[in-house]
């Protein structure tokens, strides 16, 4: 193979990773691994929209670029795309071999529409019951509206490439189906019925990669993530209250959630993680790994707040067991981080209070509902938001490159 083709596969490789989810810090591993293989010197430049490699290969010297922009979360086209790379580097799969699989796997079809509305459903309900739900009225709307909103996106995917119009579209059904449902007594004051269908949409792998971006000093890219993470829970929002408010019912700012016994913590737990695992296409072989250290997280999670601990403390010590646990079970069994790591911890991501936050300064734009006690509880939703967010990464993040530091230390340099 000439400079040209190994920089190509290499390429190719980077950004069928990099644009279906994998950490970056996995992707660029995994190209220096093909570039060993290929006897090519080259240094792997992630950005947002594109892909720099900058290869020699004796005296020449070579750019290449490739559009990739990671929108997407694809675990199965990801764990497919590791495993053909260990078979490069093993010798089992020639070069222009790869290349042909490579394109395969970026074919791939995600899953099924009606097992991701199921999954949809699922997930919606087991967030309801992690939340306190009360009545079983209130959950078969919450699995009404989360499964009409998973085949509108899908079908929507069919018309529209933008990112933003699928999560705002699924948000304005929730907000529609929540205000109807408080319209004839059948939701609380906590809007579960409207709320915990747009949680699941909300995009906590985008998040948790752009601050193990930013914990790598990768400041661009890191950024840009957490950029569009915003932009569609900007939508999620504006979806959602503008759903509720066309039938003038309100999202309560503050509200105070219910305590849930440990047993139905749990279960609902493994539902939910099971449920997110499959919006994110993860091969079913690596489904008990998330399920089970997801259960284990969040049992952790309920103990530490019934021990008085805040929200942030019990998302940092769940994030922190997930952590410790996945980061080598992901290195010895050639699973990406990703799929089971970003799967066990991303219910905990506090979508509800990014929602009541958007409530709070959507009532302070009115003038006539400026109060102190609505300013201190949109502030106080904020704030409980972020803290959460950062001891979610903080607490999945240290492991991972404390463990990726001592793998990397132990391996002999040639």
């Amino acid at each position: 193979m000439n400079l040209q083709e190994k920089s190509d596969l290499v390429l190719t490789f980077a950004q069928l990773l990099h644009v279906n989810g994998q950490s970056t810090d996995d992707t660029v591993a995994a190209t220096e691994r093909v570039c060993k293989n290929l006897d090519l010197r080259a240094t792997m430049i992630p950005g947002w929209g594109e892909l720099q490699l900058q290869t020699k290969d004796g005296t020449a010297r070579q750019v290449s670029l490739v559009a990739a922009s990671p929108t997407g979360v694809d675990m199965e086209r990801v764990a497919s795309a590791m495993q053909a790379i260990d078979e490069v580097t093993a010798g089992h799969l020639a070069p222009p071999t790869a290349q042909e699989i490579i394109g395969q796997i970026s074919r791939a079809p995600a899953a099924p529409t009606w097992l991701f509305a199921l999954a949809a459903a699922a997930g919606a309900a087991a967030l309801s019951v992690l939340f306190g739900v009360q009545h079983i009225a209130a959950v078969m709307l919450i699995v009404l509206s989360a499964a009409a909103g998973a085949v509108l996106r899908r079908t929507l995917a069919r018309y529209s490439t933008n990112a933003l119009v699928q999560p705002l579209c699924a948000a304005l059904l929730a907000g529609v189906i929540g205000a109807l449902a408080v319209r004839y007594h059948l939701s609380s004051s906590l809007r579960l019925v409207a709320v915990c269908p747009c949680m699941i949409l909300v995009p906590g792998p985008h998040v948790l990669n752009g601050m193990m971006d930013l914990a790598a000093a990768r400041v661009s890219l890191g950024a840009s993530r957490l950029v569009y993470a915003g932009l569609v829970i900007l939508a999620i929002s504006a979806g959602l209250l503008l759903g509720m408010g066309l039938l003038h019912v309100s999202l309560p700012v503050g509200e105070p959630g219910r305590a849930v016994p440990l047993g139905p913590d749990i279960i609902a737990a493994g539902v939910a993680v099971a449920s997110y695992s499959i919006f994110f296409s993860t091969p079913l072989r690596m489904l008990r790994w998330p399920v089970a250290v997801g259960m284990l997280a969040h049992a952790l999670r309920w103990w530490t707040l019934a021990g008085g601990a805040s929200a942030a403390t019990g998302a940092f010590v769940a994030c922190l067991v997930v952590g410790l646990i996945l980061t080598p079970v992901a290195r010895r069994s050639h699973m990406p981080f990703a799929a089971i790591g970003f799967a066990s911890v991303v219910s905990m991501m506090p979508g509800v209070f990014l929602f009541r936050m958007a409530s709070g300064l959507l009532q302070l734009a009115n003038n006539s509902n400026m109060t102190l006690d609505l300013l201190g509880a949109t502030i106080a939703d904020g704030m409980t938001a972020l803290t959460i967010i950062l001891a979610m990464s903080f607490g999945l993040i240290v492991p991972k490159i404390v463990s990726d530091r001592l793998a990397d230390g132990a391996t002999p340099k040639s």
